[in-house]
């Protein structure tokens, strides 16, 4: 379904990511892995039309995504859940929401796939007339995703959706993420806490300085020494 090949980005004379080559089936879900500045963020922003590649491309289903501009790939199904998740504090969350549906595909179901969220995410159905600013971390989160899904996309983009969440909220947010994949959307995770990231995800990436330096199976990945000795303290 989506595949990079060869891409590199920079933020001015700044190289980001270099030579970056990763696939994502149709339904599949996948994880970016790597410590901060590794160029995971980067990688998500190359897909989504927000930072200009040097090099490579990046391609939807054979279709060059660098022909677009980064408000019409949502058209083509791709949503990008950004870290920190960047609700609107001044709107309802049933605004919030709305605002996610804005595509002609989308906009003309929103009221069947507003009913979907709020099922997969039912504080946010009781909270709908609260402002988003005045909600909780976990419950901004679940915003931010819920706000993702109203694209009705074929693949939901997350970029550390435990950062900063206690641990129950963590838990709550990987179980919905995994409802999400099992409903058919293909996930690409971008997840620091690498332990939680294996146990969803089918396949992985592992960046360091902008460069893929391994890939394979989670239980591949989690049986690696590399990676239980740098990331899962092993």
């Amino acid at each position: 379904m989506l595949k990079l090949e060869n891409v590199s980005a920079s933020y001015g004379s700044v190289p980001a990511i270099s030579n970056v080559s990763i696939e994502i089936g149709e339904g599949e879900a996948v994880g970016l892995l790597g410590a901060n500045g590794a160029g995971k963020s980067t990688t998500l922003r190359a897909i989504s039309g927000l930072v200009k590649l040097t090099s490579g491309t990046v391609t939807l289903d054979g279709v060059n995504l660098a022909s677009y501009p980064p408000y019409r790939i949502p058209e083509l199904g791709i949503a990008h859940v950004p870290e920190g998740r960047q609700v609107f504090p001044e709107m309802t969350v049933n605004e919030n929401l709305e605002i996610g549906s804005y595509v002609p595909k989308a906009k003309s179901d929103r009221r069947q796939t507003l009913d979907l969220v709020y099922s997969i995410f039912p504080r946010l159905a009781e909270r709908r007339k609260q402002l988003a600013g005045t909600m909780s971390g976990g419950e901004q989160q679940m915003l931010a995703v819920g706000r993702g899904l109203m694209l009705k996309p074929r693949l939901l983009m997350l970029d550390e959706p435990s950062l900063g969440l206690a641990p129950v909220m963590t838990d709550v947010t990987f179980e919905k993420i995994g409802e999400i994949h099992k409903m058919g959307t293909a996930i690409l995770l971008v997840e620091q806490n690498v332990s939680r990231a294996l146990s969803l995800v089918q396949r992985a990436y592992v960046l360091e300085s902008g460069r893929v330096i391994m890939s394979g199976t989670s239980t591949e990945l989690a049986n690696n020494k590399q990676v239980q000795a740098a990331y899962l303290g092993i």
